[in-house]
């Protein structure tokens, strides 16, 4: 039985580099994304500074 197992492993050299090659493409992917997310997340945080900024100036103008 361990043979007819043994018999559908693919032991191929070439799967082991495609399988590296595709393993460091999708890890750059994700640090791409994670610097994307990070980039986000400070044009984000300026842009809600910023709208809170604004409102106080709408406040400060509005009569009392």
């Amino acid at each position: 039985m361990a043979k007819a197992l043994l018999g559908h492993v693919n032991s191929d050299v070439r799967t082991a580099s495609v399988l590296a090659v595709e393993n460091h493409r999708l890890r750059r992917r994700v640090h791409d994304l994670e610097a994307l997310v990070l980039r986000l997340q400070a044009d984000n945080d300026r842009l809600a500074a910023a709208a809170r900024e604004a409102e106080l100036l709408v406040e400060d103008l509005q009569p009392a």
